[in-house]
């Protein structure tokens, strides 16, 4: 495959734009997330399954909209930044909405369910921003320079992610001096995340629109009919079965991501505060910010190949952590080799996928590459992480084991994965230079 030129020439200004916008992205993701499952579980008394709920249905509406909806819209009108601020605009508002409406029922059960459907709407929103963000990374940046990209956005975005998780530790419980889940029941935690929605928007309209040009099109319509044909239907064949290979790695690794922080607060277990856990959480935002900077030399010496695999075997070691740590310090290291793996996987994969997919299909092709992601957060915690811990607590297991084959099962998942991937590459490799 031929090696594919932006047609936009990207400038410092354009780069610190995206950077911002990542930045403030990754802050309320790790300000929300990272204690909105605690919150769900521990305050509102939603069982380990239910609370990967918020995750699961909401995701699977935000990857349909991007396929069927935005993804169409976009690849046909080529907007890309356009979509990004609606997208963040109609979030902001929509999550404000969200806090209202769960302070609404007596039953603290139903205010549960009554956050999930809510997140279920904001996501609908958020796909807009989420695909619109997918393609126009891939429309300014030739694909040699995606890899160095991503590895820099994600250390941008670890800073973000850092600072989030630490104002929402101390938001949770209003600086130790109320009550723990002070920081959602009050809405606190919820008006910093739309706060922030509305002002990522800002650096955004210094980014170019982005989407391809009709320089483009014209050169695209030079080739011969039967050759794109072929062409076309080998990268279909390619980049299905990768996206197989993908579901696996980000459905193990991901799979736990929403139970991790209720295993470390358990009193049995390692009884983590709040605080505390916001320590834990931000070892992976260091690790994100270290592994970003370092994906951006890796990425000039190894392929996108050696550098999935690389990751993949980091995440199969971040589980089994899990399992056998017996102390703080190995749920510390555990932790950081978390945060690497995740951003070499994003970066290589995002890479090795952006070779795959037609610059015309860019929009509705990343849909699905951003579904193995986006639904590894709840359908796997719902459908296997959730239920294992669950079903194991009815048979009578301890709440630490139970936790811990949870741990177990992620990790034979991404082995799975990365005994796929490795046939996947075989096959690309006799097709197309990747």
């Amino acid at each position: 495959m031929t090696t594919e030129k932006s047609i936009y020439l990207p400038t410092k200004r354009t780069f610190i734009s995206v950077g911002s916008f990542q930045a403030l992205a990754m802050f309320r993701r790790g300000l929300f997330y990272s204690y909105l499952s605690i919150y769900l579980r521990f305050f509102l008394g939603l069982s380990v399954t239910e609370t990967t709920f918020f995750a699961t249905f909401p995701m699977i509406l935000n990857i349909v909209f991007q396929r069927f909806v935005w993804g169409v819209i976009s690849d046909k009108y080529q907007k890309r930044r356009t979509l990004i601020i609606l997208g963040e605009v109609f979030a902001a508002i929509s999550t404000c909405i969200v806090w209202f409406l769960h302070t609404i029922p007596d039953s603290t059960y139903a205010a549960g369910y009554m956050i999930i459907l809510g997140m279920c709407f904001v996501e609908i929103f958020w796909s807009m921003s989420n695909i619109g963000w997918s393609a126009i990374i891939s429309d300014l940046y030739p694909d040699y320079e995606r890899t160095e990209i991503q590895g820099k956005l994600s250390s941008i975005g670890a800073i973000g992610r850092l600072i989030g998780v630490w104002i929402g530790g101390l938001a949770y419980d209003g600086l130790t001096r109320y009550y723990e889940g002070w920081g959602f029941d009050q809405g606190l935690l919820f008006f910093i995340a739309s706060g922030t929605m509305l002002i990522s928007t800002i650096p955004m309209f210094f980014v170019p629109e982005g989407g391809i040009s009709t320089r483009h099109e014209q050169s695209k319509q030079t080739t011969r009919p039967a050759d794109k044909v072929v062409g076309v239907i080998s990268h279909s064949k390619i980049f299905f079965t990768f996206l197989i290979a993908m579901v696996f790695i980000n459905f193990g690794r991901n799979s736990i991501a929403l139970i991790k922080a209720q295993y470390l607060v358990l009193n049995e277990g390692f009884n983590v505060s709040s605080n505390l856990l916001g320590y834990i959480v931000n070892m992976q935002s260091i690790a994100i910010f270290i592994g970003g900077l370092s994906v951006v030399k890796l990425s000039k010496k190894f392929s996108d190949t050696t550098l999935l695999m690389f990751g993949s075997i980091i995440a199969v070691i971040h589980l089994l952590g899990f399992v056998f740590a017996q102390d703080l310090v190995i749920i510390f290291i555990t932790n950081f080799l978390g945060g690497i793996s995740l951003v070499v996987i994003l970066s290589s994969a995002y890479s090795y996928a952006s070779r795959l997919i037609p610059p015309e299909q860019r929009a509705k092709q990343f849909a699905l590459f951003n579904a193995t992601f986006f639904l590894s957060w709840g359908v796997a915690g719902t459908l296997i992480a959730g239920p294992v811990v669950d079903l194991l607590l009815k048979s009578g297991a301890s709440q630490i084991f139970a936790y811990k084959m949870s741990f177990l099962s992620a990790a034979i998942l991404v082995l799975i994965g990365i005994f796929a991937f490795v046939l996947v590459d075989r096959k690309t490799r006799k097709i197309t230079k990747v």
